[in-house]
């Protein structure tokens, strides 16, 4: 061989490692920051399905603390209606216009007087449209009033 060709394969030989020696750590650099990526993807993805998770989760909870707030302020509407009726009835004893529920059998029948210590003639049934124009009748209380006669008779 000539000391050309020599020359030449060494030169050439050079290259090759120069080349070698900046293109594979650059390789390598290349493919650490592409696995750094799709682990930084594939923890990105973890987090999105875990906070999507927790909100779902938090979401349903929510639902539910609303439904039981609608329950709890149904519950507390009747809880007041019943106040309300209690206070009404109060206030009807405290006019004198439910006396009539006060009352045993023997005291409506006239056998004696009544529980006041009036007359049988004192304890006879007030006037109803006294009683209705104090207070708007109800179904219960005209139904009272109905029962109250039907024994009286």
């Amino acid at each position: 061989m000539s000391t050309g060709a020599i020359i030449a394969i060494v030169i050439g030989a050079l290259i090759v490692l120069a080349l070698l020696a900046f293109v594979i750590p650059r390789m390598r650099r290349r493919q650490a920051q592409a696995a750094r990526e799709r682990e930084l993807s594939r923890r990105r993805e973890h987090e999105v399905e875990r906070h999507r998770g927790e909100a779902e989760t938090r979401g349903l909870r929510a639902e539910e603390a609303e439904q039981r707030a609608r329950i709890a302020e149904k519950e507390a509407e009747v809880e007041r209606a019943q106040a309300e009726a209690h206070e009404a009835r109060a206030t009807m004893h405290e006019r004198g216009l439910a006396d009539d529920e006060l009352m045993d059998d023997r005291d409506r029948d006239g056998t004696r007087g009544d529980r006041f210590g009036r007359d049988d003639d004192e304890s006879a049934p007030r006037d109803e449209t006294v009683a209705s124009s104090a207070m708007p009748d109800t179904d219960y209380e005209r139904g009272r009033r109905d029962e109250a006669r039907d024994r009286e008779r």
